[in-house]
């Protein structure tokens, strides 16, 4: 079921077992903060940025006004904390294409949060946007995650040579996408 939404403006709430995705707000920069400031999370995100509070706190604010992407915070439903956040992002409307990152705390892998949550808002890129195509990035060293990006339906379609240079080495990138038809929804 697809909307006629012409915009990202719609900010949803998504609801799984395991996670509740949700508008993420400036009131989720203490979950965050540790979250994006982590070194192995900097590392699997290729993250050369350290974040600071108030430039969080004013990011955060602003999610909810942009017409182009979707913050979603992710909720764990059996503590109600903020454990990450999935984004819809770089969005292409004329070819009906966005972006997708994700970003977990650590003491959460492994549960199927992750999982979910790239379900969750990956299935909204088609019901709710009507999108064809959704693709992502993953670095060479984070193997679990592109499992977990297999697992959600996601295919590899390339590599970006040498795209990241993390602490003086060259790591390889995939390019991986799902397409509106490998999701069961027939292009209009």
């Amino acid at each position: 079921m697809t909307t006629d939404s012409t915009d990202f403006s719609f900010k949803p709430t998504l609801r799984g077992e395991l996670v509740t995705l949700r508008p993420v707000t400036e009131d989720d920069v203490p979950a965050l903060l540790p979250i994006l400031n982590d070194p192995e999370i900097g590392r699997l995100t290729g993250s050369h940025a350290e974040f600071g509070e108030a430039a969080l706190r004013q990011w955060y604010a602003t999610r909810g006004a942009q017409p182009n992407r979707l913050d979603l915070a992710v909720v764990e439903r059996a503590t109600g904390r903020v454990v990450g956040e999935a984004v819809l992002n770089e969005w292409d409307a004329p070819n009906e294409s966005c972006g997708f990152r994700i970003c977990l705390s650590p003491d959460t892998l492994g549960r199927g949060l992750g999982t979910e949550a790239t379900r969750l808002i990956v299935g909204h890129a088609f019901e709710g946007l009507g999108l064809y195509r959704v693709w992502l990035e993953v670095y060479a060293f984070n193997p679990r995650a592109r499992r977990a990006y297999e697992k959600a339906g996601f295919r590899a379609e390339g590599v970006l040579r040498g795209a990241l240079l993390w602490e003086g080495e060259r790591v390889d990138a995939t390019v991986m996408s799902v397409i509106a038809p490998e999701w069961g929804i027939t292009p209009a």
